[in-house]
């Protein structure tokens, strides 16, 4: 009898089954190859726009991504440094070989952490309940609980125009039975689409053409232990480069969209309309002339590179001929053909905010089979389903991240609260809170959870709150400080566009002026300064009135989500709801006022009516 069986050892199943390992949990993995545990078979690549906060926000709760991402990295990168610190986000590129072994080694070197490597045919439950896990060998592996982690594995089929064949990605084996088991247990599935770009052989690519995007020249990081020593130096990191299509690219497209699968009709289930394949580019946005695509590494140990942005579900020779028409591809040899793939996920609508199901106690989904698409979209909702396996399993009370904490509490709550018809994919645009979510402020939103779910040690805890002192200190520091003219101050406002200003300045309502820095400001007061607090300094002080604002709003919100709606109520009869409310708020059945106040359909006098029925029915009590 094991506390807990994972099932799937793509990133969700890793960081759910090594956080509950760590917890002194005894847990078994189950995938279908040892080989594929933690595979990269889409991007060889880790973070990006909203995705590299969750990585970020990974490594404060605990997690293991980042420190692998970090270690395995080719390149490292910062978006977005042109605009405000709430959409900074961070990018590696990874060495995917490299990546997947790490974790491999990991997980085979666990205490209380079992791997099998096997498919999973059936789940058993008893009075709806999870019990255990039968394998196609037709062993019973017993558990306490379950997180089911197949990412894009489920009856999955892999299409190449109308070829289309029962495997899952790069050829693997499917797990076609274990649909019918989920449907069987009254579990609602629904087919998404995802798919590949073409991978080239690097040393056929004419690079001289295209434009060479280099790493970044300061020492990046996800993982707050990582060292320097960690990482490749700046000169050792391996570029990525630039190019476009040309418009010989999209007349082939044009030519050819009767053979794509996606539209000739073989592709059923939806893709995802953020990361759409290049027919679907150039259908939807037929007004642009190119579109750009990155050439990037996969690893250092193949001889193949990645085009990023040109995933495909063409046949072969219309592949060959897109490929020729790219700039600096004119010659490119194709190693492996990008195909579009479909798979079974589970209506999101069916889990509570803890990642268990509804109707059946104990078996809790995570990852890319709950509608989302992504690495690390997958590993946050691991970490989120590990954290509450154990915190269930010790009687505790669910960890439910909110919108204001994290990402991840923003795409669970967005699961959860509206489902999604497509690979959910995070996006800043989708918190309301960015500016309080950044990149940098990880540790300070949820370190202290990670420690209390047993996932930071004690001594990096303790570093975090000397790190807390230090920045506090620093800021007392620029409050009483005054800067006088002797220090060259005013020199350096009239370099930055300032009047000559008579008099001392504040140093801390200096530093919220556009353009001054604050390092410039502590070479001024020949204060010496460590470069990570100093950020993180200015970065508060520049964007207070901001954040201030934001956490007043998020407060407001916070109110309606302490606002818990009892179990019992009974929407369908509820007469002075709207129709769409009672069928929305039956179906979700939502845990807080402010969770009811997301569902789409749900209108501000339905939260009226409810709020007035919480009033009522308290006093009632009463």
């Amino acid at each position: 009898m094991y506390d807990c069986v994972v099932v799937g050892a793509g990133h969700a199943g890793c960081e759910a089954a090594l956080s509950l390992a760590h917890a002194g949990k005894e847990t078994v993995l189950i995938t279908i190859a040892l080989n594929h545990i933690a595979k990269m078979p889409c991007n060889p690549s880790v973070g990006g726009p909203a995705k590299g906060i969750v990585v970020r926000e990974i490594d404060a709760l605990g997690g293991v991504m980042p420190k692998v991402a970090d270690k395995t990295a080719l390149q490292f990168k910062m978006l977005n440094t042109t605009k405000g610190p709430g959409v900074w986000s961070m990018r590696v590129q990874s060495d995917k070989l490299a990546y997947s072994r790490m974790m491999r080694e990991i997980c085979m070197n666990t205490d209380h952490l079992t791997v099998i490597e096997s498919i999973v045919e059936e789940l058993v439950c008893e009075d709806q309940s999870f019990s255990a896990v039968i394998l196609e060998d037709g062993r019973r592996i017993d558990a306490k609980a379950c997180i089911l982690t197949t990412g894009t594995y489920m009856a999955s089929t892999v299409m190449i125009s109308s070829e289309v064949r029962p495997e899952g990605p790069d050829g693997d084996r499917t797990t076609g039975n274990l649909s019918e088991s989920l449907r069987n247990l009254g579990i609602r599935l629904f087919r998404l689409k995802t798919g590949t770009p073409p991978r080239i052989l690097t040393s056929s690519i004419d690079f001289s053409k295209t434009k060479y995007e280099a790493g970044s020249d300061e020492f990046l990081h996800f993982a707050e232990e990582t060292k320097p020593e960690d990482v490749l130096s700046p000169e050792e990191q391996v570029p990525c480069y630039l190019t476009y299509t040309s418009p010989s690219t999209l007349d082939i497209i044009h030519a050819n969209l009767n053979r794509s699968s996606m539209y000739s009709g073989v592709v059923k289930g939806v893709g995802p309309r953020y990361c759409p394949s290049i027919e679907d580019k150039v259908v939807r946005f037929s007004d642009k002339p190119r579109h750009q695509l990155f050439l990037e590494p996969e690893s250092l140990e193949l001889p193949t590179t990645y085009v990023q942005g040109f995933s495909t579900s063409m046949p072969r020779d219309v592949q060959e001929q897109m490929v020729h028409s790219v700039i600096g591809l004119e010659n490119a040899e194709i190693v492996k053909y990008a195909y579009a793939i479909e798979y079974d996920a589970v209506d999101p609508l069916q889990v509570k905010l803890n990642l268990e199901l509804k109707d059946i106690s104990n078996l809790f989904i995570s990852g890319q089979i709950l509608g989302t698409s992504g690495y690390e979209e997958a590993a946050g909702l691991g970490l989120m389903a590990g954290i509450n396996v154990r915190r269930k399993l010790d009687g505790e009370e669910p960890f439910v991240l909110k919108r204001d904490e994290a990402y991840i509490g923003v795409m669970i709550d967005d699961l959860i609260t509206k489902g999604t018809k497509e690979p959910y994919r995070l996006l800043t645009s989708r918190a309301e809170y960015r500016l309080l979510l950044r990149h940098d402020n990880a540790d300070q939103r949820l370190l202290k959870y990670g420690y209390e779910n047993h996932l930071i040690s004690e001594e990096r805890y303790q570093r975090y709150q000397e790190k807390m002192q230090k920045i506090s200190e620093m800021k007392e520091l620029l409050q009483e400080t005054k800067i006088d003219k002797e220090t060259g101050v005013n020199d350096y406002l009239e370099s930055l566009g300032y009047e000559n200003e008579e008099g001392s300045h504040n140093a801390y309502e200096l530093l919220k002026r556009p353009q001054v820095e604050l390092s410039s400001l502590l070479d001024l007061m020949h204060i010496g300064y460590d470069k990570e607090i100093a950020r993180q300094v200015e970065i508060e002080v520049k964007y207070e009135g901001y954040i201030r604002k934001a956490r007043k709003e998020a407060d407001r919100m916070l109110k309606m989500d302490n606002v818990r709606l009892p179990e019992d109520i009974d929407y369908l009869h509820f007469d002075n709801l709207a129709l769409e409310a009672r069928q929305k708020l039956d179906k979700i059945r939502p845990s807080s006022l402010g969770q009811a106040s997301r569902i789409s359909g749900i209108n501000p006098s339905d939260i009226q009516v409810l709020a007035i029925y919480l009033k009522q029915r308290k006093t009632m009590k009463e």
